[in-house]
């Protein structure tokens, strides 16, 4: 990261509260959310906070996790899984998010 960004970064967390999502743990969760999280440890091997987050609405959860997928497996994409995965890159680097 260069100097330029790593001081944007710094500002940025320095800049004051930021939001605060409640979130469900795993050890929390029941029901639909519980089979999600559960789905979401045998594909990465644990639950990330961009999943998380979206604990509350286990509905939406699903369908972003349906979507996801899509985008990113689909074999009816023109792009190659290497170039979806580089496109994902640039975003979140853009978007100065680490996922």
């Amino acid at each position: 990261m260069s100097t330029r960004n790593t001081q944007h970064r710094q500002d940025r967390l320095a800049s004051g509260p930021r939001a605060w999502v409640r979130t469900i743990t795993t050890d929390e969760a029941t029901g639909p959310l519980k089979r999600l999280y559960e789905s979401a440890i045998e594909r990465a091997g644990k639950v990330f906070n961009v999943i998380r987050v979206q604990g509350l609405q286990p509905r939406t959860m699903a369908a972003s996790t349906r979507l996801y997928q899509e985008v990113m497996f689909s074999d009816t994409s023109e792009l190659t899984r290497a170039q979806r995965e580089m496109l994902a890159v640039v975003v979140s680097r853009a978007n100065d998010c680490h996922y």
